[in-house]
């Protein structure tokens, strides 16, 4: 029998904590809590969770500094939780590798869509459901891409994209020479069930752009159609 995946929880309100807790085990997962940054690290250290629910505001390391603390170890999904009136932090937390946020107070359908929507398209998760994706590689230009093993060569250089990133990326090589729209790229990598903004595209766009182009000022290979989209340059 497979074992239920593991959610963090890293929250310093104890009913946000609590309530979380009880609706996640409802729907099979099995949770971890932690009350502050420096036990969401230890705890993420010992259970190597599938999916980090991580709260921006957090006493002695914050979320954001967790977040980073993570990504320096592991492309594991990342949602990060912040006020309405803190959205900024939240935008930080996504350039430095989250994988997308919400707010409080939050409705809890969307947000288990979106947790299981992070969870499917979790690199690791994918390749484990279906070794026959071992050969699946995309390569335009001097960029190849490889969806199995998560892994992306830019110049024969290894580079480490966040989950989101890796999408973006690996959707717009597969459409190589084609606009592709917003809404396109959002209801693909975010899934249909997405509420937020646009700002988390343009993020993700501007972050990928740093680690492809040559001049990510100057973007020759991931460019902007006005008024459209993206389009990834032949």
């Amino acid at each position: 029998m497979t074992e239920a995946p593991v959610i963090l929880v890293v929250d310093d309100e104890q009913s946000y904590r609590d309530a979380l807790a009880v609706a996640l085990e409802r729907e099979g997962f099995r949770v971890e809590l932690a009350a502050d940054g420096v036990e969401a690290i230890e705890l993420f250290e010992s259970t190597r969770p599938a999916l980090v629910l991580l709260d921006v505001m957090l006493p002695r390391v914050s979320g954001v500094d967790v977040c980073r603390a993570i990504r320096t170890r592991s492309q594991v999904p990342i949602i990060m939780v912040t006020a309405r009136n803190a959205e900024i932090d939240a935008v930080v937390g996504l350039e430095i590798g989250a994988d997308d946020y919400v707010t409080k107070p939050f409705r809890l359908r969307e947000l288990i869509a979106r947790i299981r929507a992070a969870m499917r398209r979790s690199p690791v998760a994918t390749a484990a459901a279906d070794p026959a994706l071992d050969d699946d590689v995309l390569e335009v230009g001097d960029v190849r891409l490889d969806s199995a093993r998560h892994e992306v060569f830019v110049r024969g250089d290894a580079v480490s994209l966040p989950l989101k990133e890796f999408e973006l990326l690996e959707l717009l090589l597969a459409n190589a020479g084609r606009v592709l729209t917003r809404d396109v790229l959002i209801d693909r990598v975010w899934g249909p069930n997405y509420y937020g903004d646009t700002k988390t595209l343009d993020v993700h766009i501007k972050r990928l752009r740093a680690k492809v182009e040559d001049d990510p000022a100057n973007p020759a290979r991931i460019v902007t159609v006005r008024g459209v989209g993206y389009r990834y340059e032949r």
